[in-house]
């Protein structure tokens, strides 16, 4: 990577939705894709196909974005994407096990001299079969991870991983630690990843503090007392982790200006 580049990463919550929220009040994500500084945006939980997605994002493609997907399996669920504003050198779906090959869970593209990946992990629902699906998409992402890291080149993988590392990413940490996303293996499997040289930048930007939370229910006053989680990360390697400038959580000023349940999540790396 011979540039700056930044990337953002949002859970979109239904791409559809997204692109016709608030749009009336020219909100919504067609409007923070035309003011983002960011080079790369990485989606999850588009829950369209192929041509939904790029009808939903057709401005933005009129625009020059170039747009790579990995559609769901089962209609109206799961879905990643990429956006890029330089052309893709190469695309990879899905992270290598053929049980998770068309889920619409795990993106690569290869631009401007980096590996994106968006990745979008089950939420699982403890002592399930739900649980194991999950955890078997967890192995076979750090199979693949293992694989990147391995390989040398610059990498980020960027989504909504459904899991909150430590009690300071997530607001109720007491009320949730028997409950999936907050389970004691699922934060164990997350500590023993980055003990392999992966970066999360977001916690390298904000050592020790509560948040920056990304996720807040639409449910009662979650998002206007901040009881959010922190999910959505960057992963990065070691020497694109040292190149980070500036972190963003990019959360509305108001529970009104909302176009999805989760906010974009932008890292500049210099």
């Amino acid at each position: 990577m011979a540039r700056a580049l930044t990337v953002s990463t949002v859970n979109v919550n239904g791409i559809r939705a997204a692109v016709k929220a608030r749009s009336a009040d020219n909100l919504g994500l067609l409007p923070w894709l035309t003011e983002t500084a960011a080079d790369v945006v990485c989606l999850q939980e588009t829950r369209a196909d192929d041509e939904q997605l790029a009808g939903a994002l057709a401005p933005a493609l009129a625009d020059g974005w170039h747009l790579a997907s990995a559609v769901p399996h089962i209609k109206g669920r799961n879905g990643v994407a990429v956006l890029s504003r330089t052309p893709f050198d190469g695309v990879r779906i899905g992270c290598g096990a053929e049980e998770f090959a068309d889920h619409g869970r795990y993106l690569e593209v290869d631009t401007a001299g980096l590996t994106v990946g968006s990745v979008y992990f089950p939420t699982g629902e403890a002592e399930t079969d739900r649980q194991l699906e999950k955890e078997r998409f967890m192995a076979a992402v750090v199979d693949r991870m293992a694989e990147l890291l391995c390989s040398g080149r610059e990498a980020v993988l960027c989504g909504d991983w459904n899991i909150a590392h430590t009690e300071n990413d997530i607001k109720n940490w007491r009320g949730n630690t028997k409950k999936a996303g907050f389970l004691p293996q699922e934060r164990q499997w997350l500590t023993d990843l980055l003990s392999t040289g992966w970066v999360d930048v977001v916690r390298q930007a904000h050592p020790g503090a509560a948040g920056p939370y990304a996720w807040w229910s639409w449910r009662g006053k979650a998002f206007d007392n901040d009881a959010g989680w922190r999910i959505d990360y960057h992963l990065a390697t070691p020497a694109l982790a040292a190149r980070v400038s500036s972190v963003r959580t990019e959360r509305p000023a108001a529970y009104a200006l909302r176009w999805s349940d989760h906010c974009p999540v932008t890292v500049e790396y210099g």
